[in-house]
């Protein structure tokens, strides 16, 4: 029996500016784990550079329902005119519950009115894993904190 691949979407209006939040991600990855240190422990390079660029390989530690989890991803995608990044995870905690398991962030800008956009493509192992919701809440509070360091 096959699953499907299964989309969760989530949408968060931020008050800094989107083309600043998306260069953080996209340039300075590794500053996440200060914002937030809490939610995300480390960044680690492992292919390409210190930016983002297609085929960069990074691992993230992450604080995900209270333990510590790794998640190794390499860049598919990047739209710098959308503010578009996609990420596939190829290694790591979440394929243990997903035979595939695929992040997009996407920032549309218009005028003051910032949305943040976090896209999670996935096919479950099983019929009782669960949907990726928490990691989805992880991924708008890290959102949330980045905003907040901003407008500091």
């Amino acid at each position: 029996m096959s699953l499907e691949v299964r989309k969760l979407v989530s949408e968060i209006n931020i008050k800094c500016d989107g083309d600043v939040f998306h260069e953080m991600i996209r340039y300075e990855p590794h500053h996440i784990s200060r914002i937030c240190s809490d939610k995300i422990q480390n960044v680690d390079i492992h292919e390409g550079e210190l930016g983002t660029t297609i085929g960069s390989v990074k691992s993230w530690k992450l604080i995900h329902d209270g333990k510590e989890i790794m998640a190794k991803e390499v860049i598919e995608e990047i739209d710098d005119e959308k503010k578009l990044i996609k990420k596939k995870v190829i290694e790591g905690d979440l394929l243990e519950y997903y035979k595939s398991f695929y992040i997009t962030m996407h920032v549309e800008t218009k005028g003051e009115n910032n949305l943040v956009t976090w896209i999670m493509e996935y096919e479950k192992k099983n019929a009782n894993v669960p949907d990726p919701h928490t990691l989805m809440e992880l991924c708008i509070n890290v959102t949330k904190d980045i905003e907040t360091h901003h407008l500091k």
